[in-house]
């Protein structure tokens, strides 16, 4: 099955873990339907608003270096076919294959929302972290600036921010976030999965290309905005041999941390990317999916707090032993986030800052 022109998934995985009805199309009425009713329609990007109550989600989890997230969008429409968020539409009775994709959700009071949050008498700050479940700066970012809007709150008040993207718009926001990084409130981790173009666009169709995202950390150090290259996802015999390529490019950029992050694939992503490795690299599916799952404990993915984030086998350990070469030998270390949670003031609902 080929899928969709400028989209990850090839088709709409079905979940059966909440309430999405099951259903498959008869196989006679396939081999007709064009004929019948013409070409398929293309599919195009939808934009539901959600206006909820509260805006912060805060985790426990010890995998990650951060207890709270905002989270401004949902779905997001680069279509990365290996996206660990893609099962979250499931709670929306959706696909989390083509629906994520293209049937979007977007928080325009999320500023306003956290705005109330930081007001509140027993908030504590700590980094709040923004691109931990969908793009942040995904191109729907360009008409609701949500994204702009929570950097803008965070600087008002001195809250310091994370971001975890995959495009260059997070230029668009540099003004805010060289004011940010003046006063050690942000640091910005970029996601290159390779440095192959085409590549790229079958397993990110709709992100921008791996040049645009090296050119953008290179204008973030020039900046002077904290900011690492993420190498993420790791898929092994896919994208693993850019690795070395990755960093060294970032390197010759100024950027001097790194990080990387082997492929996981939660719940329904698992069946959306055996279906895209058999479009794409057929002849190497068998390969990449028995490296994944000797590297997972012997299952597709590993959904274990502690080591869900921590790949185990021979091949993790060589893909460890390359990152750790290849930084070493470039001066990179980890992306070590120490901002400062100490100049955050409480602000008053009426817009003006609280002197407590």
């Amino acid at each position: 099955m080929a899928n969709p022109s400028g989209r990850g998934a090839t088709h709409n995985q079905v979940s059966t873990r909440f309430n999405l009805p099951a259903s498959e199309d008869d196989g006679d009425w396939l081999d007709h339907r064009e004929a019948v009713d013409g070409p398929q329609a293309r599919l195009r990007t939808t934009v539901t608003e959600l206006h909820p109550r509260t805006i912060l989600s805060f985790n426990t989890s010890p995998d990650v270096p951060f207890d709270r997230s905002v989270n401004a969008y949902g779905g997001c429409e680069h279509g990365c076919i290996y996206c660990f968020a893609r099962p979250t539409h499931a709670y929306h009775d959706l696909s989390p294959g083509l629906d994520f994709e293209t049937k979007l959700f977007a928080k325009p009071t999320a500023a306003k929302i956290l705005r109330t949050t930081f007001a509140k008498a027993g908030y504590k700050p700590a980094p709040l972290a923004m691109g931990t479940n969908t793009d942040p700066y995904q191109p729907i970012e360009a008409r609701y600036r949500i994204t702009r809007q929570v950097l803008e709150l965070c600087l008002e008040v001195g809250h310091p921010v994370t971001i975890t993207t995959k495009s260059d718009r997070v230029l668009h926001d540099l003004d805010v976030l060289t004011q940010l990084a003046a006063r050690n409130l942000v640091h910005v981790g970029i996601s290159v999965t390779s440095l192959d173009p085409v590549l790229s666009g079958k397993l990110e169709p709709r992100a921008v290309s791996p040049a645009k995202r090296m050119a953008a950390l290179g204008r973030l150090a020039e900046a002077g905005v904290p900011a690492h290259v993420s190498v993420a996802p790791v898929i092994p015999a896919i994208t693993d041999s850019f690795m070395e390529g990755i960093l060294e490019d970032a390197a010759g950029r100024g950027i001097r941390a790194a990080s990387w992050i082997v492929v996981r694939l939660p719940h329904e992503v698992a069946p959306l990317f055996r279906a895209w490795l058999d479009v794409h690299f057929p002849e190497r599916a068998g390969k990449v999916m028995a490296t994944i799952r000797s590297i997972r404990g012997g299952r597709d993915n590993d959904p274990a707090f502690g080591t869900r984030m921590k790949p185990q086998g021979v091949w993790a350990d060589l893909l460890r032993r390359r990152f750790r070469v290849a930084t070493t030998r470039l001066g990179m270390t980890g992306p070590h986030v120490a901002l400062d949670c100490s100049q955050f003031r409480r602000p008053a609902l009426d817009g003006q800052l609280s002197l407590l």
